[in-house]
């Protein structure tokens, strides 16, 4: 498959690396393995994948310390594999940029999902009746994918723009978590509730002026999550 995505995988253990790289090749994606994250940082620069996997130990340092670096070098999505689990490693993770945390161990089928789901959903332009939504000093652009404080741009992830603009296309409407798990993540993800509240609460650390009450972000307790544009 000449077009197929491109992936990158980042992992130091040897066989994993070969586990992985072998069940996506099987999926028809290439691949390009990396056990350091110097050597990551050069296959990003000159092999630009369409797909990180980006593992968190690393011999040479911290994966995570590389999330930003690979963000200001390519706009590909990243989806990080690491035995970390708690929700504060994950929260590191995305607000650093990535688009995605999986747990070790998993599913070697939970993993091809997974990166049919974030390709997908990356390739996928946001539509809808609106294109410029506006709440409280914030600009939120459809067609030019961003989000402005001002004048002022604010970065936002590939997914936390994607959740971001499924809550403004059900605007001053509760949408539940699953509709934002189906609509900002795929079918995939359906059984994936943590993923809502993990990313929303990294929006509104950008968001808010008080993550603890929020203005814009709302939950509705036991219905779902509303974006609320009419708050002063």
């Amino acid at each position: 498959m000449t077009n197929a995505p491109t992936i990158l995988v980042v992992e130091d253990d040897r066989n994993l690396n070969r586990v992985l790289s072998m069940a996506l090749k099987a999926d028809g994606y290439h691949t390009i393995d990396a056990g350091t994250g110097q050597r990551a940082i050069e296959e990003v620069r000159t092999r630009n994948p369409e797909l990180v996997l980006l593992d968190l130990g690393l011999p040479d340092g911290d994966g995570l310390a590389l999330v930003p670096t690979i963000r200001a070098n390519s706009s590909a999505p990243i989806i990080v594999v690491s035995g970390r689990q708690a929700d504060t490693e994950k929260v590191k993770a995305l607000d650093a940029g990535a688009d995605d945390y999986m747990t070790k161990p998993f599913s070697v089928p939970e993993l091809r999902a997974r990166v049919r789901a974030t390709l997908r959903n990356h390739a996928r332009v946001v539509d809808g009746p609106a294109t410029i939504v506006v709440f409280g000093p914030y600009t939120f652009n459809f067609e030019a994918r961003c989000l402005l404080r001002g004048t002022d741009r604010v970065h936002l992830s590939p997914t936390e723009f994607r959740l971001l603009a499924t809550l403004a296309r059900h605007l001053d409407r509760v949408v539940a978590a699953e509709v934002l798990l189906k609509e900002t993540w795929g079918s995939a993800y359906q059984r994936k509730d943590d993923y809502v509240r993990v990313y929303m609460h990294s929006l509104r650390r950008k968001l808010e002026s008080d993550p603890a009450h929020p203005k814009y972000l709302l939950t509705e307790s036991g219905l779902g999550y509303r974006l609320d544009i009419a708050a002063a």
